[in-house]
């Protein structure tokens, strides 16, 4: 049971994909229980593995006072769409309007093997879908249109990112 420093752009951990969990160990059980202490504090939506520096295929949510993982998420459906403010553990003090699906569904494992969907609207979906482009090696600014993500990007530039 530890809260686990979180890595921060540019770290490379944080750009690359994760591999899937293959059998529950109790290193994986260490995982989950660390990035569930870790995303249990006020603020904090969702933590993918790799932000704690880990590249297994596992994040943890704290949404609307529900805390909970999910391993080895594959996100399955989605629809509606919604255009709102984005931010991100790995990028601090930095928010950017993104655009995403409204709802979204993800179905993975527990940690006793059996099947696990997490879904939702608003800011469940935007979650799911947060942290599996993580576990997927990218970064929310990695979907900011254009002139918006240029701006991002300088601004983490003169940060000393």
């Amino acid at each position: 049971m530890a809260i686990r420093t979180i890595r921060v752009v540019p770290d490379p951990v944080l750009r690359t994909p994760c591999d899937p969990v293959t059998s529950i160990t109790p290193a994986v059980r260490s995982l989950v229980r660390d990035l569930v202490d870790t995303v249990d504090d006020p603020g904090r939506a969702g933590l993918s593995a790799n932000q704690i520096g880990v590249g297994l295929r596992v994040f943890s949510y704290n949404i609307g006072g529900k805390v909970g993982y999910i391993i080895n998420p594959v996100i399955d459906k989605t629809s509606g769409e919604q255009y709102g403010e984005e931010g991100c553990l790995s990028l601090p003090n930095l928010w950017y309007p993104t655009r995403r699906a409204d709802y979204a569904r993800a179905h993975g494992i527990d940690l006793d093997g059996k099947t696990v969907t997490l879904e939702g609207h608003g800011i469940m979906g935007r979650m799911i879908q947060h942290e599996c482009d993580h576990l997927d090696g990218h970064v929310y600014v990695d979907r900011l249109e254009s002139d918006v993500r240029r701006k991002a990007m300088q601004q983490l530039r003169s940060a000393g990112r």
